[in-house]
């Protein structure tokens, strides 16, 4: 195989594909789904709802809160989370991240004066609160559609405009809207970001229209190469489903040309502008933070951004092609879509517990009774012999040190870890059940050490989640909560020096201590 054209993602994929999504959360979530049950299937799969469409219809009208139940009842949460952008090395879904799931772009704000459009959004929690990889879905209020206001002068008849209060300022007897229990307020991105897009490509979590896969994914069309290994963008690319990718794209946008920024990398991007023909013509997007698209009225619009799901390959595709994964190793709705016929059944690995040894010349057992790892081809008296020979600082039997490692170093520590850190709790300590035996007292070592971090991560997320705390690390203070921006006026920007607690802070800063002084002479 050629090493240049080799996608060094796959590696990395088959081991998300492995661990990130158990069978058994996709069992569960799908029987609840076609139950009608929503909410326990979002719960099944790990996923915390920040919205209820009862409290959805009070704020938003009752069809708005229709619109949005309908959407939650196609959702497949185990689909989405099987979809959902991850990094590098780990395959831990991004942090901080806001994806748009949905757009209701005709939505009127209350009072009828202008369309404001609201998304429904799913977020993922900041890399300090990421224990359990939950994720969660709310609502996001975008900005007004048309024009902004024009902001009233000093001189204007109708007089300046009222002084801007945070949610924190104590002269500001007024409601608010921010909450200190609301987890968007310590969430680094609560708004969404061009790249990531989901409501352009529903067939990710909509599980009725989860068969699109196979046409958006490109799996009938041959994978395209560059012409040399130099030439960008190389393997992994969806070269062959840019250009019709970018039309939907300027459609959802409501423009019928235009070119798309395509972001092949940190420090590389393209502008793709699609031909009548069905072609697409491509040139290097010029550096800096100019504005690419046409402009109106005087002002330039930015290009838009196609999304990552469009980008790059869907790595299911790209793990069947290779030959990693097997149709019965992928989501059950996935498997269907790429490969209709085949079988769906993930397969699990069953263990009867019981392991063989060396041990003085021989081979010997060690397996559970009564919950416990025991040796088998050991009598009790002797076992008590080797004991009180170990507690006098002699060398035990290869049994008792295969069943002592197993305690602090088993060989399975590397897949315990993994389901830890992707939020398989319950397949992790599952593992160590089978491992050691559900009533086995766990020693000092990495196992109990991987558990003991995992069980503190969690309480950092709960903490995360009721807004308690707003950043990672315990010896860095927390800031205070930073104000929403009015989308009708812009950002908010506060002058030097003018944060709470800065006077504080520098009058700390000037203060001196004179130790020559303290005492009168």
């Amino acid at each position: 195989m050629d090493t240049v054209r080799e996608d060094t993602r796959l590696s990395l994929w088959r081991r998300v594909r492995a661990y990130a999504v158990p069978p058994t959360t996709i069992e569960t979530a799908t029987a609840r789904r076609l139950a009608g049950d929503w909410a326990g299937a979002c719960a099944a799969a790990g996923v915390d709802l920040d919205l209820t469409p009862r409290a959805l219809a009070r704020t938003h009208g009752t069809e708005l809160a229709a619109r949005v139940r309908a959407d939650l009842r196609r959702l497949a949460p185990d689909l989405l989370r099987w979809h959902l952008p991850r990094t590098a090395p780990d395959g831990l879904l991004r942090p901080g991240t806001t994806l748009t799931l949905a757009v209701y772009a005709d939505h009127e704000e209350p009072g009828g004066h202008r369309a404001r459009p609201v998304h429904l959004v799913a977020r993922t929690a900041p890399a300090w609160a990421d224990a359990g990889q939950r994720i969660s879905l709310a609502l996001w209020d975008g900005p007004p559609a048309g024009p902004r206001p024009r902001r009233r002068s000093p001189d204007d008849p109708a007089g300046p405009e009222p002084r801007r209060r945070s949610p924190y300022d104590p002269a500001d007897t007024a409601p608010c809207r921010w909450s200190a229990h609301d987890p968007a307020a310590a969430h680094p991105h609560p708004h969404p970001g061009p790249r990531f897009r989901l409501d352009l490509h529903r067939h990710l979590w909509d599980a009725t229209r989860a068969g699109e896969l196979r046409t958006r994914s490109g799996a009938d069309l041959l994978p395209a190469l560059p012409a040399s290994p130099g030439d960008p963008p190389g393997p992994g690319w969806a070269v062959h489903r840019w250009a019709a990718e970018a039309r939907l794209l300027l459609a959802a946008d409501g423009r019928t040309t235009g070119p798309v920024l395509v972001r092949l990398g940190a420090r590389h991007r393209i502008l793709l502008t699609p031909e009548p023909d069905g072609t697409a013509r491509t040139e290097p997007a010029p550096q800096g933070r100019e504005r690419h698209g046409p402009g109106g009225d005087g002002a330039a619009r930015r290009a838009a951004v196609l999304p990552d799901a469009a980008v790059w390959t869907a790595p299911d595709l790209a793990l069947l092609r290779a030959g990693l994964l097997t149709p019965g190793d992928l989501h059950p709705l996935v498997a269907e879509a790429l490969a209709p016929g085949h079988g769906t059944g993930r397969r699990t690995g069953a263990e009867d517990g019981r392991r063989l040894v060396e041990c003085r010349g021989s081979r010997h057992r060690i397996g559970l009774v009564d919950g416990v790892l025991v040796p088998l081809d050991h009598d009790p008296a002797e076992l008590r012999r080797e004991e009180l020979l170990v507690a006098l600082g002699g060398t035990p039997l290869p049994c008792l040190r295969a069943i002592d490692t197993a305690h602090r170093r088993p060989d399975s520590l590397t897949g315990i870890r993994e389901r830890l850190a992707h939020g398989d709790t319950a397949g992790a300590l599952a593992a160590v059940e089978a491992l050691l035996g559900p009533g086995a007292a766990l020693c000092d070592g990495p196992l109990r050490e991987a558990l003991e971090r995992a069980a503190e991560r969690k309480v950092l997320h709960g903490l995360y989640r009721t807004g308690l705390r707003a950043t990672g690390p315990a010896d860095v203070a927390e800031p205070p909560p930073a104000p929403r921006p009015d989308p009708d006026r812009g950002p908010l920007r506060r002058s030097r020096g003018t944060r709470p607690g800065a006077r504080e802070a520098r009058r700390a800063l000037s203060h001196r201590d004179h130790p020559r002084h303290a005492l009168a002479r």
